[in-house]
């Protein structure tokens, strides 16, 4: 008799996964079917899937608790709810987003001169996910993953600048106000008054918050809903990115902003800068 090997059993087949939660395996099967057909009743589910109908009506009374699918009355039948709409839309975004910004990222780095970015707001930080490089000596240089705390960003500056008090409070509970030189907003009273000044203007500035010698001007790309979930902005040395220079580049930045907005889809709130 061969001896059976300790460790983890052998799988039937290579691509099988032990880790594999059969009822959410399950629901996400069900999930795609109703999308394929866009409606259906319970029964059709039941078959088309190959399950119990009492295992399908849970699974679709979860989804239905969570906004991903509806029942309607007349006619008895599923459909997808609003928030699959809204986790599918945010691959839509992001796709959409680095297509659409590395060529405004080009267009902004040759009409300033300096690096631009663009960079997604990701629970309570940013992260930089597109980038053009000025050709000039002294540069600033953000690799694509890099993450940054938002109140010495400006990115995450311009993004928070839209934000409810409440959820500003939220991002400086969780992720505090950290030092990094001595322009570093460390305050929420300090903060919150150049996040007012920011939301104002419509642009935010991080002012050697973050390196010293460095400034960045930036503002916010909205999604279909309105709300600021990324950022674009321009970056340099404080010698070129002087007062006078960061007005000019402000304007381009929010032009930017608006273009990357328009082209995903996205609008900007009325109440917005």
């Amino acid at each position: 008799m061969e001896k059976r090997q300790r460790g983890r059993p052998r799988l039937n087949k290579p691509e099988e996964s032990p880790a594999i939660v059969q009822a959410l395996d399950r629901g996400l099967g069900l999930l795609q079917c109703l999308a394929k057909e866009r409606e259906a009743s319970l029964t059709n589910l039941s078959i088309l899937e190959n399950l119990p109908i009492s295992t399908v009506h849970r699974l679709l009374v979860t989804f239905q608790k969570h906004g991903f699918v509806e029942f309607l009355e007349e006619g008895q039948k599923w459909v997808i709810g609003v928030e699959s709409f809204r986790v599918g839309s945010s691959f839509a975004h992001r796709t959409k987003l680095i297509d659409v910004g590395q060529t405004v990222l080009r267009s902004l780095t040759d009409k300033t001169g300096e690096t631009a970015n663009i960079a997604i707001l990701y629970k309570g930080q940013v992260v930089f996910i597109s980038q053009v490089e000025t050709y000039q000596t002294i540069r600033a240089f953000f690799a694509p993953g890099t993450r940054s705390t938002m109140h010495s960003s400006g990115i995450g500056k311009a993004i928070l600048s839209t934000l409810r008090i409440e959820d500003i409070e939220d991002v400086i509970k969780k992720h505090g106000l950290s030092r990094f030189t001595e322009k570093t907003l460390t305050s929420p009273e300090s903060l919150s008054a150049d996040l007012v000044i920011a939301r104002t203007r419509g642009w935010a500035l991080d002012d050697e918050e973050r390196h010293l010698g460095m400034r960045c001007v930036a503002a916010p790309i909205y999604n279909s809903f309105g709300e600021a979930f990324a950022g674009v902005s321009v970056s340099g040395p404080t010698e070129r990115m002087n007062d006078e220079a960061i007005q000019v580049v402000a304007s381009r930045v929010m032009q930017a902003a608006g273009t990357i907005t328009q082209k995903i889809g996205g609008e900007k709130p009325n109440n917005s800068g």
